[in-house]
C-alpha cells in the first residue's frame, strides 16, 4: 500500500514536467512563426506611389532601423528553430536544472534582441505615420498606406514573439532555480 502511494506521489512532477516541455515546444514554435512571418512580410514590404509628378518609393531597406529590424527577426526566426530542436533534444534526456539555466539565457538573448528591433522599428514607423514637425519631416503613410500597413503587421508579430520570449524567459528562470550549488 505503501508503494502505491509513492508512485502516485512521483507522477504529478513527471507530468508537470511533461506539461512544462510541451509549453516551451509550443512557445518555441509559435516565436519561430512569427518571427518568421514577420521577416517575410519587412523584406517584401515596398510600394512606389506617384506624388506631384514626382515618383517615391517606399522600401525597408531604405531605412537602416527597418533594416536592423529584419535582421534582427532572421536571428530570431534562426535561433528559435536552434532552440526548438535543443528543447525537444533536453527534454528527452534526463531534466538537469543547469540546462535550463542556458535556456534561460538564450531566451532572455533572444528576447532583447527582438525587442530591440521592434523598438527601433516603431520609432521610425511612428515618425512614418505622424511626422516630425519640429524637425520638418512630414508623414508619409497617407502616401504609401500599403507600405506602412505592411511594416505595422510586421512590427505587431515580431511584438508577439517577443511577448512569447518573455513568457519562454519566465519558464526557464523558475526551472533553473532549482539549481543546487
Amino acid at each position: 500500500m505503501d508503494n502505491f502511494g509513492a508512485k502516485n506521489m512521483q507522477n504529478p512532477p513527471l507530468k508537470s514536467q511533461k506539461c512544462l516541455l510541451g509549453t516551451q515546444i509550443l512557445f518555441r514554435i509559435l516565436s519561430t512563426a512569427f518571427t518568421l512571418a514577420a521577416t517575410l512580410i519587412i523584406l517584401t514590404s515596398k510600394q512606389t506611389v506617384t506624388v506631384f509628378g514626382i515618383e517615391m518609393d517606399a522600401r525597408y531597406s531604405y531605412s537602416s532601423a527597418f533594416k536592423f529590424f529584419a535582421l534582427t527577426n532572421i536571428i530570431g526566426c534562426a535561433f528559435s528553430v536552434l532552440s526548438l530542436f535543443l528543447a525537444s533534444f533536453l527534454g528527452h534526456k534526463n531534466l538537469d536544472p543547469k540546462n535550463y539555466f542556458y535556456m534561460f539565457l538564450h531566451d532572455l538573448i533572444m528576447m532583447a534582441l527582438l525587442l530591440a528591433g521592434c523598438a527601433a522599428a516603431t520609432a521610425v514607423g511612428y515618425v512614418g505615420k505622424y511626422g516630425e514637425m519640429h524637425s520638418g519631416w512630414m508623414p508619409i503613410c497617407d502616401h504609401v498606406s500599403k507600405f506602412c500597413h505592411k511594416v505595422t503587421t510586421s512590427v505587431m508579430l515580431s511584438y508577439f514573439a517577443v511577448i512569447l520570449y518573455l513568457f519562454l524567459t519566465i519558464i526557464s528562470a523558475n526551472q533553473s532555480r532549482k539549481i543546487q550549488v
